[in-house]
């Protein structure tokens, strides 16, 4: 008696499937930084370290890490562009400021330890209608807080356009 009614619910959750999976979208859209918007970015960061007398290098990052926009002022040194990249790609994908992040990772074997990652203050996320869609990271000021501000700075220069995108 009980195998006709294990065949009917086998039958039952095959024949629902094809329904389960009509809901479940192939494809799905992702919100994506602009390069326009990154050089934005990027310049309003750079000019805020000038108007404090700091030159730095700025990287933009798209969501996935990758250089939208890569800045070096006259006057900073080459290493900057490697540890703003670094910071960038920090705070895109722990999805944090990376001065949140300075005590977070101390132990040996530590996440902190991948190469590429920098926690020190001066990465920050960019996001748009509450999706990260990238970040900007800055080197080259005496202090990751005057990198980090310099970074908030070039994100405020298009804060509205961010809050108000239609995603």
């Amino acid at each position: 008696m009980r195998k006709p009614s294990w065949i009917a619910a086998s039958c039952a959750a095959f024949f629902a499937l094809p329904a389960i999976a009509a809901e479940a979208p192939v494809i799905i859209k992702i919100p994506r930084l602009t390069v326009e918007a990154s050089g934005k970015i990027a310049h309003a960061a750079m000019e805020a370290c000038r108007k404090e007398g700091i030159q730095i290098g700025v990287t933009v990052v798209d969501r996935s890490g990758d250089a939208m926009v890569v800045l070096r002022d006259t006057l900073a040194p080459r290493m900057t562009l490697e540890i703003s990249r670094q910071k960038a790609n920090t705070a895109v994908n722990f999805n944090a400021a990376t001065s949140t992040m300075a005590d977070r990772f101390t132990q040996p074997f530590s996440v902190g330890k991948v190469e590429g990652l920098v926690f020190s203050a001066g990465g920050v996320p960019i996001e748009a209608a509450g999706n990260i869609i990238g970040a900007v990271g800055i080197s080259g000021a005496a202090t990751g807080e005057q990198d980090e501000a310099c970074a908030r700075a070039g994100i405020q220069a298009i804060q509205f356009e961010l809050e108000t995108a239609s995603l």
